[in-house]
């Protein structure tokens, strides 16, 4: 029998981290990096420590967590959040990646599917690798094309199976949630399963799903009270509904093989994942950095820990700052919310009309008075490891110093999309 997410005003509420840097510990992080030359990217150490130990602690001890690398892109900080307790494994996002991360870590699953042929190659030729690494499937056609870029004559490479979690209405007519696998019922869980089973070369190693609908979406998004209502209430049929059925999926599954790990969840949906009997662990990771798009839930809220810095070029008016650059615009439907935040200095926003730009941002605001040319203006990307695709060094903040400056991916010379 699954576990039911409650809901309603009696509803238990993990409390959150924080409600945000203070304008102080924001100053203090201005006047630790006041020397730099913007454009540059900062992690306040403290409120990453935190955040980590956090999202282990909304697992209540019921699931560990896979840290999710897309969301971090740094691979230090990577290696200093999987050695926490209630950390297990990675989820990466490329094969590549994986390959690269299995050098250090055992246990690395990806979370999509590849048809990357050269790195297939490096897989197969490496038994110690492929003993580390796990590779997603949703379909036979999937096998198909891993046997023809690597034929049989390999070691056995570990698959994991990908649940579609999203919720299905009305016979399949009505699909709420990310378009990701073909595979939504138990029975064509089982169904491939068997066929990895069966099959020479494979070993079938776990089950993932992503509630993308729940895990992804803010349920206090601001604006209309009706739209808040009903992704609450979509949220609360999805849960209900994914638990039943990923609890009989993962049973049909486990009559053909038995499974290692049973992967759920993201960052917004920790607890009622992880609440559900079948469920291992949880793929998180983008409440390390606390970006933007995580100001808008009610049961959590992570420190913000990841920032982006611009310098005030030019001032047009006596009521506007300008700096340059700014419009770091996250994946997504395009809206405000794929807009960077605005922190530091408090009052500041945005000119409606202009938005974050190309090359210059204006900023307006009771703050704006007072900024003169060269000083810094503080961002968070709305989304997490995005942040890292623009940067190639972190300046890691720890109390009122720069401890440490790491490398992006980027910064490694990795473009792993």
């Amino acid at each position: 029998m699954s576990t039911r997410m409650a809901s309603g005003p009696d509803a238990k509420r993990a409390e959150p981290a924080d409600a945000g840097p203070s304008a102080a510990r924001m100053a203090q992080l201005n006047r630790a990096t006041e020397h730099l030359d913007p454009p540059f990217a900062v992690v306040d150490l403290d409120a990453f420590d935190a955040n980590t130990t956090d999202l282990a602690r909304r697992a209540a001890g019921q699931a560990t967590i896979r840290l999710a690398s897309k969301s971090v892109r740094s691979r230090a900080l990577i290696q200093r959040a999987v050695q926490q307790q209630g950390y297990r494994g990675i989820l990466a996002f490329t094969l590549p990646e994986a390959l690269w991360l299995a050098e250090d870590n055992s246990d690395v699953v990806i979370g999509y599917p590849t048809t990357d042929r050269t790195a297939l190659k490096r897989l197969a030729a490496d038994e110690r690798t492929a003993a580390r690494v796990t590779l997603m499937v949703d379909s036979i056609a999937q096998l198909d094309f891993i046997d023809d870029v690597v034929g049989t004559s390999r070691p056995a490479l570990r698959v994991c199976i990908d649940l579609d979690a999203s919720l299905e209405l009305a016979g399949g007519r009505l699909h709420l949630g990310p378009y990701r696998s073909p595979v939504h019922t138990p029975r064509q869980a089982a169904a491939l399963a068997r066929a990895v089973q069966y099959r020479v070369g494979f070993h079938l190693a776990g089950i993932m799903s992503y509630e993308g609908q729940i895990a992804g979406l803010g349920d206090n998004q601001p604006g209309s009270p009706l739209k808040r209502a009903a992704i609450r209430a979509m949220q609360r049929l999805s849960a209900n509904e994914l638990a039943d059925r990923r609890a009989a999926a993962v049973a049909a599954v486990q009559a053909v093989a038995p499974l290692e790990f049973v992967n759920g969840g993201g960052t917004g949906s920790i607890e009622q994942t992880a609440s559900e009997h079948v469920i291992t662990e949880i793929g998180a990771g983008s409440g390390l950095y606390g970006p933007g798009l995580f100001d808008f839930y009610r049961r959590f809220r992570p420190r913000p820990a990841a920032y982006f810095v611009m310098s005030v070029v030019r001032r047009p008016t006596t009521r506007i700052a300008t700096v340059l650059g700014g419009g770091w615009i996250a994946s997504g439907p395009p809206g405000l919310d794929r807009q960077p935040t605005l922190s530091w200095p408090p009052g500041l926003r945005m000119n409606p009309r202009e938005g974050a730009g190309e090359v210059q941002t204006p900023v307006l605001g009771s703050a704006a008075h007072g900024l003169r040319l060269g000083d810094h203006v503080w961002f968070r990307h709305a989304k997490a490891g995005e942040l890292c695709e623009r940067v190639n060094t972190l300046h890691l903040v720890s109390g009122a110093d720069i401890v440490e400056q790491v490398t992006t991916y980027r910064g490694e010379g990795h473009a792993f999309l």
